[in-house]
């Protein structure tokens, strides 16, 4: 899809300087423009790029003012950086623009869907399960018996829906992504063996809830395992059985949270965090990535390290433990002078 520098002006609220009609279908970096590409100009460090660059459109702040001459067509705006942001979401909306249910696909008579819905082929929608209005499920997707999927939401091809579980509104659940698989419930018996406790509870994503894709989060084994509100979650990380992320948390890339953790709101996790099972972390808590969480955690934190430490205490241990040689060193010399005198 083609766009003239006037359709993007208009969408952004913008100026245009230089040739109106001229026409764009792609995106790129302002250092690696090429004709029929637009960009932008945000940081002022790259801004001599703008007079190399051979990109058909670039958005500046209305600030701009060439000092030499340039051959792109300019759209100056407020902010650059939230405009460009902003055509971003737009070309994301069009690109994902997509209605209808294609065949082959499976639909059980039982289940219903609103207006404006897009199933893409190859896709299972088992009994009972309710689809809410321009939901967009991509092929090669699998949504269980009895789930619901509020409005606007979208799932990506390969993505998994266990039955039961109950997504809500305008959430993303990115490709691969497994959403109420068994948690990893064994009992072991007198020979030794495990024996598999069933896990008889569900999966609930809260509105405006972000799955990375590969992410898995397993249903509980009794109740729910709940994600809240607003919540961002990266590719590749485990949720176990009655976890509860509270609203608007992130949390990075392979990060493992074991069962029955409560997490609070406004937290931000790093990647390839471990947190053990059945302890609480509290709001506005921040992990450093790589870190080891086997406590329960207060209100405001920052942790570090594995077992983790007060963001700080971690600093100050690690500066004595890189010199750690050299303290042993002269702690063997004191002891050898020491013992000689």
């Amino acid at each position: 899809m083609k766009f003239t520098a006037q359709q993007i002006a208009d969408i952004l609220e913008g100026d245009v300087v230089g040739d109106e009609n001229i026409k764009v279908s792609k995106l790129a970096k302002i250092e690696e423009g090429e004709a029929g590409a637009l960009t932008f100009l945000a940081n002022p460090k790259y801004t001599s790029y703008i007079y190399t660059t051979k990109a058909s459109i670039t958005i500046v702040n209305k600030t701009f003012e060439p000092e030499e001459p340039i051959t792109t067509t300019l759209i100056k705006v407020e902010d650059a950086y939230k405009a460009f942001s902003k055509l971003l979401e737009y070309y994301n909306q069009v690109k994902l623009n997509k209605f209808g249910v294609e065949q082959p696909s499976f639909i059980a008579d039982s289940s219903s869907y609103g207006e404006n819905v897009y199933i893409g082929a190859f896709s299972y929608i088992g009994e009972n399960v309710t689809i809410g209005d321009n939901v967009k499920i991509f092929p090669n997707s699998y949504i269980g018996d009895n789930v619901k999927v509020g409005d606007n939401t979208i799932v990506f091809s390969g993505s998994k829906i266990y039955s039961e579980c109950v997504v809500g509104k305008n959430c993303v659940i990115n490709s691969g992504a497994i959403i109420g698989a068994d948690g990893f419930g064994f009992a072991p018996n007198e020979n030794g063996e495990y024996i598999k406790v069933p896990q008889t509870g569900n999966v609930i994503l809260e509105d405006f809830v972000d799955i990375g894709a590969a992410t898995t989060i397993d249903r509980a084994t009794l109740g729910s395992t709940i994600i809240r509100r607003g919540v961002k979650l990266d590719n590749q990380i485990q949720i176990a059985h009655n976890v509860e992320i509270g609203k608007n948390t992130v949390i990075a890339a392979q990060t493992g949270i074991a069962g029955s953790t409560k997490i609070g709101e406004n937290c931000q996790i790093g990647g390839q965090v471990g947190i053990v099972g059945h302890i609480t972390i509290g709001n506005n808590v921040r992990i450093q990535a790589q870190s080891g969480i086997g406590r329960n955690v207060k209100n405001d934190e920052v942790l570090q390290g594995s077992p983790a430490l007060a963001y700080g205490d971690y600093n100050k241990s690690y500066v004595h433990f890189k010199n750690l040689p050299k303290i042993i060193k002269k702690f063997n010399d004191i002891e050898k002078n020491y013992g000689n005198s």
